[in-house]
């Protein structure tokens, strides 16, 4: 085998029976896609065949399929869950012309291709392939085995994650617990909930460094220049800060830094709304965690073990415009509208100007999506602790002022209008009793030009989560925002900023 084409992903671990040959061939089926092969190479009753049945009975979802060796046929088909599985065995194959009577390429043409004994005709099978060879181990044990499993194509990365994924459960105590798909957000993040036979839970938090985008500005990324979280550090890392001020942010268990795993506390389901909308109860007491975590002296720098020193980015004028901006890349079009460059560069002029002292004040942790999904309610805590909050970790040095937008004009609720009064008021009272010098009126100003700046934001974001993404359910809040989005462009201080938008998108003001 040339060095180009050896694996880059071997991986070694010992089974003590054939249950757990069996259900480790059936966690692997989920690394498994169409136009894969697998190869089983191994000593004569090593469990080829065992694994096999295991791993094409997860694929087609037929937990009762028999499955048997392909020995004499050399190949056999199943169909079922969507996938064509082709399981074949080579041993009797004399050359690789053999498979040319056998239909080989028509029978696996859009297929998952699984080989016993396929080092007799490698060269048949997909690049993107899983060998996986068994061996004795224990003389005593005839049900243990060793398993030698190597990720070629593009099984590399997929092996690699499986890997650290499966030993950070085993370490943590969690291997054996029962794993469940819980809904993920807008972002590339996907969440399981793990609950042990002893009812014990814990959340699973799947968050692989992501790749950066291409350049679009000075040389960086969107997500580098709108200062998002590019690892899990950050929220390892305001998660240790939060829950450190007495705040109900989760407690990792475990984590896997490198491969974006975290085990963190389940908070439970319980939230701040209910079937006639915001709790005015829970949104107050969220209001006054805000206020609580204001009113502190916050640090720019957390330590992370393993993770070295996390430096909080700062809201600087860049994050700001680059969201902002998202609204003519993408609200416009679906809109059915366009602006020149002339305009465009006449709305970000307008936008800096409305945003430098917003920008330039004294900044505090600024959390970013501290709105109803990310808030809980925890009865059974006291306090400011009642309210469990979640996804933090693109948390940046930015204007008090933010986060209280954000649960104020929550962009998945209604949120009336006397009960956006009360949290501002409750807010305002606990700022100055915590310091007599608070500035109410300066912060009622910062309030309406970041809710205009974040809805405007959001418009684009969800639009984009349409168009690009493929996800059109983010469009039916988009009401919602533009009503937000018109009550904030009343005040003074965004009067030219209004006019632009009444002169550019008309249709947003039909109603106003």
């Amino acid at each position: 085998m040339s060095e180009e084409s050896a694996p880059k992903v071997v991986w070694r671990l010992d089974v003590a029976s054939e249950a757990e040959t069996i259900e480790l061939a059936q966690e692997l089926s989920t690394l498994v896609r169409i136009g894969d092969a697998v190869m089983l190479s191994g000593d004569l009753g090593a469990g080829k065949t065992t694994f096999a049945r295991a791993m094409i009975r997860a694929l087609v979802k037929d937990p009762r399929l028999e499955a048997p060796s392909p020995t004499f046929t050399l190949m056999q088909v199943y169909e079922g869950a969507g996938n064509r599985v082709v399981h074949a065995d080579f041993y009797r194959l004399e050359n690789t012309g053999e498979l040319e009577g056998l239909g080989w390429e028509e029978a696996t043409d859009d297929a998952i291709v699984l080989v016993e004994w396929a080092e007799r005709a490698r060269e048949a099978l997909s690049p993107d392939r899983l060998e996986v060879r068994l061996s004795f181990v224990d003389g005593d044990n005839r049900e243990a085995r060793r398993l030698t499993i190597s990720g070629y194509g593009g099984f590399v990365s997929r092996l690699a994650f499986f890997k650290a994924l499966r030993e950070l459960l085993r370490k943590a105590g969690w291997a054996h617990a029962m794993r469940r798909f819980l809904q993920g957000d807008a972002s590339t993040r996907a969440y399981e909930r793990l609950e042990k036979e002893n009812g014990q839970r814990a959340i699973l938090m799947i968050s692989p460094a992501r790749p950066d985008g291409p350049p679009i500005r000075y040389g960086k990324s969107y997500s580098t220049i709108a200062r998002l979280a590019e690892n899990v550090v950050p929220f390892v890392a305001i998660s240790q800060g939060l829950r450190g001020l007495g705040l109900s942010a989760p407690e990792v268990y475990a984590k896997d830094i490198d491969a974006g795993l975290l085990i963190i506390e389940d908070l439970g389901g319980e939230g701040v709304v209910d079937a006639s909308g915001p709790i005015v109860e829970r949104y107050l007491v969220a209001a006054g965690a805000l206020a609580y975590l204001h009113a502190q002296r916050l640090p720019d720098t957390i330590a992370v073990e393993g993770g070295g020193d996390y430096r909080i980015p700062p809201y600087d004028l860049d994050a700001l415009l680059i969201e902002v901006e998202l609204l003519v890349d993408w609200y416009l079009t679906r809109q059915k509208a366009s602006v020149s460059s002339g305009a465009k560069a006449i709305f970000l002029n307008l936008w800096r100007q409305a945003l430098v002292d917003v920008a330039s004040a004294a900044p505090t942790w600024t959390l970013r999506d501290y709105h109803s999904p990310n808030l809980l309610w925890l009865a059974q805590r006291n306090g400011l602790a009642r309210i469990g909050v979640l996804d933090f970790q693109d948390c940046v040095l930015g204007h008090a002022a933010y986060d209280v937008a954000s649960l104020g004009q929550d962009a998945r609720v209604d949120v009336p209008d006397d009960l956006e009064l009360k949290l501002l008021a409750h807010y305002a009272k606990l700022r100055r009793d915590a310091d007599s010098a608070f500035d109410m009126a300066a912060f009622a100003k910062a309030y309406a030009i970041l809710a205009a700046q974040r809805a405007t934001k959001i418009l684009g974001i969800f639009a984009r989560l349409d168009q690009r993404d493929g996800k059109p359910q983010y469009l039916a809040h988009l009401p919602r925002v533009e009503s937000y989005l018109k009550k904030s462009l009343r005040h003074p201080a965004l009067a030219d900023v209004r006019a632009w938008y009444e002169a550019n998108i008309p249709g947003l003001f039909r109603d106003a």
